[in-house]
């Protein structure tokens, strides 16, 4: 039964990712990527993981696909420009394209190697245990800063946003 979730969730993330990047509406793309993160955030309860599951939910869900939500409305950005690109949309060309493709391929070499070094990493390094406990006491001790700092960072983003969209009156 575990399989049939696994395959059910890895398909709707896959879909709804591919989904995001191929729209040319950006409301339809940030839904779309809400639902990528839920189907993500089952994976982790297929993986035992419930922390990581709320974590996804909540932090990226929530507040970072609001803040995506909040800017693109706040833009006010109907549809991408169709341009006169002759070109269909998928086809690896010169520019953005091109280091795309680089990085993708980047990136499934770096999958492949950590699913082949997965089996000798530990599961608990030092003896930190991997409790919801253990991860807030070390949150708020040891990364306070660092926690602080991107919230404060997100705040600045949030404020530049409403400034360049705001209309001179």
């Amino acid at each position: 039964m575990d399989a049939l979730f696994f395959w059910l969730f890895a398909v709707v993330a896959i879909v709804s990712s591919v989904l995001v990047v191929g729209q040319r509406n950006p409301m339809y793309s940030v839904l779309l990527l809400i639902v990528s993160f839920a189907a993500l955030s089952g994976l982790y309860v297929l993986l035992n993981a419930p922390f990581m599951a709320v974590l996804q939910i909540i932090v990226y869900a929530g507040a970072i696909m609001v803040l995506f939500l909040f800017v693109v409305m706040l833009l006010n950005v109907t549809k991408e420009d169709e341009g006169n690109d002759p070109k269909p949309r998928f086809v690896i060309g010169p520019g953005p394209r091109r280091l795309g493709a680089v990085l993708a391929v980047v990136l499934a070499v770096q999958l492949i190697w950590a699913l082949r070094t997965i089996a000798d990493a530990p599961f608990m390094a030092d003896g930190v245990g991997t409790t919801v406990k253990d991860i807030g006491l070390r949150l708020f001790r040891e990364y306070a800063f660092a926690f602080e700092a991107t919230s404060i960072l997100i705040l600045v983003a949030m404020v530049g946003a409403v400034i360049i969209a705001r209309k001179d009156r």
